[in-house]
């Protein structure tokens, strides 16, 4: 059976993050053309991290 490829749509990004594209290349490695500390930083920002608030609630 032959796999049919889909047409590729650009997904709804943030506005920081417009232009933002990853890819993974023939030997698996993630390839982006954003910054990984610029990409941090947003998502820092921007990102609850559920660990860490489950932390906060139980010292309360």
């Amino acid at each position: 059976m032959v796999k049919k490829k889909l047409p590729k749509e650009k997904p709804d990004l943030h506005e920081e993050l417009d232009g933002f594209d990853v890819r993974i290349n023939s030997f698996g490695e993630i390839e982006a053309n954003y910054n990984i500390d610029k990409l941090n930083e947003f998502l820092n920002d921007n990102v609850e991290d559920k660990k860490i608030g489950n932390i906060v609630e139980e010292e309360e």
